[in-house]
């Protein structure tokens, strides 16, 4: 093909093969997406074309969920990858979408983040993952882990009555009748994706030669059982395209699996298995196999909101010691921990983030049923770049783009109404709020009003400087309590309708952070009935006098608690206890717009 051919994007044909596997040898990436048989193969459905930018190889497809928009690759190739990137903007500005590129690996996302800074969303989904295996493994099937997959194997040789061929003309149509009756096997399971699935397996038989792929078919009692195609991705590595089998015969699939790898590994160190789509029952079978690498892959998306990274965190400080006022330590403890780099949105200007919003996973209990939601936390904007909209255009993109319900808990009430325009209701009851004092010796319940000022009035202490001596409180056995338990209890108290809950990560979190601030986690064990609560707290120190002790969060009724803060006062050096939950406000979807809850329970929040 001529340079000027190649300049201008067209459909793939097979005449391309040579120079985009010129192109993509020189890259030698290891995703199963950088291959030009797995493309030519896909290219009736989604359009898929190719190109030459800069002296890279740039392959793009429609993207059906972005109203026929093309997805781009990155540049491959060792062309100019920057002046490659800045054509394929500028095509796509001239169209008049923003650019999409699908998939990035990690080495591309680091120059993206380099020389694009602050201009793309990049965000990776579990389901994208590429599991990769060592030969060595897939063909030995060694080791304990593995002891499984070596029976069913040994189940299937039981009759002596298997072979292996590698795949070739005289073979294939086989293959594609087996693939059919496997098709009528699954027909009460069947779905759009997998009559795809079937239409591209078919344009890989018809062009299995000339695309370069090899492949293997196992025969039982001399009938065609299973059958694998798959192709070398780079020096190192085969991918495999397709795995069929009888799912009713034991043993057909790791069977074909294993004599493939040990018919067509040979000179190879990797395996590539291909994504699991988000599929459970598919990933649950790809981890069977324990992969040696999960190979990340990025979905990319030229943008104005995008998620921080790994080079913004001095600019994340800065911001949230101005406006929330916390110390270094706090906020490099909650990097370390929460911060991950596709969980906190961020607007630039000037060159660096200016407007920021965290964003926590959750689960909400909605109308009896479990929603994935997100708890929205630190949003911030630096003094001299308010009054721009930025808090608002964050959440509503995360509210387009995740398309959950969103949670907060508003820091006050002037917050609140503003929150309010937004859309957020408020559905999270707050807890009621009671004083105890150690010389009254009883619960008294209080305004919020009055709890409000009582918390106002604390200031949270920088790690422990006490030990708690308690073993024991009357019928109870009290003792340190890990995330998991706490979790478990917590989540066996609280659940209902309203509940957020929050996975075991945070519930670490919100232990560590609760340390921190001078406080602890304890379970009780009732030595009666077995029964365990938990009771999170912390100490703080009064601008007037010190020794008031904060409930965070506990399942012990009223009379229990009133049982135990007596000790846990002593222990801790307070005078007086309080609890005070604030509740929160939900931004609901169209799927939760006519839920209406009387009280759900939100905490933990850090807020």
């Amino acid at each position: 093909m001529t340079e000027k051919g190649r300049n201008s994007f067209h459909s793939i044909q097979l005449a391309d093969r040579e120079w985009i596997n010129h192109k993509l040898q020189e890259s030698n990436h290891a995703s199963c997406e950088y291959s030009f048989a797995n493309n030519f193969i896909y290219a009736k459905i989604y359009d898929v074309q190719v190109g030459e930018l800069s002296g890279c190889g740039v392959i793009r497809y429609r993207d059906r969920k972005k109203k026929g928009q093309y997805n781009y690759s990155f540049p491959f190739g060792n062309g100019d990858k920057r002046a490659a990137l800045e054509a394929m903007q500028a095509i796509c500005r001239q169209d008049g979408y923003a650019l999409r590129m699908y998939p990035v690996l990690e080495n591309d996302r680091k120059l993206l983040i380099e020389w694009f800074k602050g201009e793309f969303e990049i965000d990776a989904d579990r389901g994208d993952f590429d599991y990769i295996y060592t030969v060595e493994k897939l063909a030995g099937l060694r080791g304990k882990k593995l002891h499984g997959k070596r029976n069913h194997i040994a189940r299937f040789m039981d009759d002596n009555d298997w072979r292996y061929e590698p795949m070739s003309a005289a073979n294939i149509e086989g293959c594609r009748q087996m693939s059919k009756e496997w098709e009528r096997m699954r027909a009460d399971k069947w779905n759009d994706s997998m009559e795809e699935e079937i239409h591209v397996l078919d344009e890989a038989l018809d062009h299995f030669a000339e695309l370069g792929f090899v492949g293997g078919v196992l025969y039982k009692a001399d009938e065609i059982v299973a059958f694998t195609i798959g192709e070398k991705l780079n020096e190192d590595m085969l991918v495999v395209h397709f795995e069929k089998a009888y799912p009713d015969l034991q043993g057909a699939y790791p069977m074909i699996n294993q004599q493939f790898i040990l018919h067509e590994g040979e000179g190879f160190a990797y395996v590539n298995r291909e994504e699991d789509t988000g599929d459970l029952g598919l990933r649950k079978a790809k981890l069977s196999y324990y992969p040696d690498i999960l190979l990340k892959k990025y979905r990319v998306v030229e943008s104005s909101v995008v998620f921080a990274n790994e080079t913004d965190t001095k600019a994340i400080e800065h911001i949230w010691q101005v406006c929330f006022g916390d110390d270094r330590e706090y906020i490099d403890l909650y990097l370390a921990n929460r911060f991950q780099t596709e969980n906190m949105l961020v607007i630039h200007e000037d060159g660096a983030p200016v407007s920021m919003l965290s964003l926590l996973p959750v689960t909400v209990t909605i109308g009896g049923e479990k929603h994935a939601a997100r708890y929205v936390y630190a949003v911030a904007t630096l003094p001299e770049y308010r009054r721009k909209g930025y808090a608002s255009k964050l959440i509503q993109y995360a509210f387009d783009k995740y398309e959950e319900p969103l949670i907060l808990q508003p820091a006050n009430e002037r917050l609140q109404r503003y929150y309010e325009r937004l859309g957020f209701d408020e559905v999270f009851r707050q807890s009621p709020c009671w004083i105890y004092n150690s010389c009254a010796k009883k619960v008294t319940h209080v305004s919020e009003n009055v709890a409000y000022e009582l918390a106002e009035d604390m200031t949270y202490v920088s790690q422990n400087n006490y030990e708690i001596r308690m073993a024991e409180v009357g019928k109870w056995q009290v003792e340190d309590v890990s995330a998991k338990e706490y979790k478990e209890i917590r989540d066996h108290y609280f659940e209902g309708e309203g509940y957020v809950e929050w996975d075991e990560e945070a519930i670490r979190y919100a232990m560590k952070e609760n340390s921190f601030c001078n406080g602890g986690a304890l379970k009780f064990t009732n030595h009666e009935n077995g029964d365990r609560k938990v009771l999170m707290y912390r100490v703080c120190d009064s601008h007037n006098e010190t020794g008031k002790l904060q409930v965070v969060e506990t399942t012990l009724e009223e009379e229990e608690l009133a049982e135990i803060l007596p000790t846990l006062m002593r222990s801790t050096h307070t005078s007086q206890a309080y609890e005070k939950n604030e509740g929160g406000m939900l931004l609901r979807t169209k799927e939760t717009e006519q839920w209406e809850c009387e009280g759900g329970y939100l905490n933990l929040t850090l807020g």
